[in-house]
């Protein structure tokens, strides 16, 4: 008969806390209309000092996210008029993480993708936050 070692209860139920994007978003962030137009949308992003901005339809769903490059790129370009509206500019919603999505999952999907911020959004699709990755 071999004897059998046995670990401690403890030791088989604890895990170790895992950071998840609700602890590392950041709420604070502006949250715009569809119907801004880009121009005003580059000016709420220079008052707020921030590079991107959540962008919301009249029901307050997440309908994208842009960044200043992407905005000035469109505002640069040859078709732009000071009547171009954020929603004539967004493509589809791009990836997103839920408040309970491990850091490490978010993290590595922010560097293979080279995003700039990650949405957090609750299950109905309203955005609770944008994630950053720190320099």
């Amino acid at each position: 008969m071999t004897p059998v070692t046995t670990q401690p209860p403890s030791a088989l139920t604890a895990a170790p806390t895992q950071r998840t994007v609700a602890d590392a978003m950041d709420t604070a962030g502006p949250r715009v209309g569809d119907n801004m137009t880009v121009e005003v949308a580059l000016s709420v992003m220079a008052g707020a000092r921030t590079g991107h901005l959540l962008v919301c339809d009249d029901d307050g769903l997440f309908t994208g996210l842009v960044t200043s490059a992407r905005l000035t790129a469109v505002r640069d370009g040859s078709a732009y008029t000071d009547r171009v509206r954020l929603r004539d500019i967004l493509g589809d919603r791009g990836p997103f993480a839920s408040p309970a999505t491990a850091m490490a999952e978010a993290q590595h999907l922010m560097r293979y993708r080279r995003l700039p911020a990650l949405p957090v959004l609750d299950e109905q699709g309203s955005a609770l936050g944008v994630l950053v990755l720190a320099r």
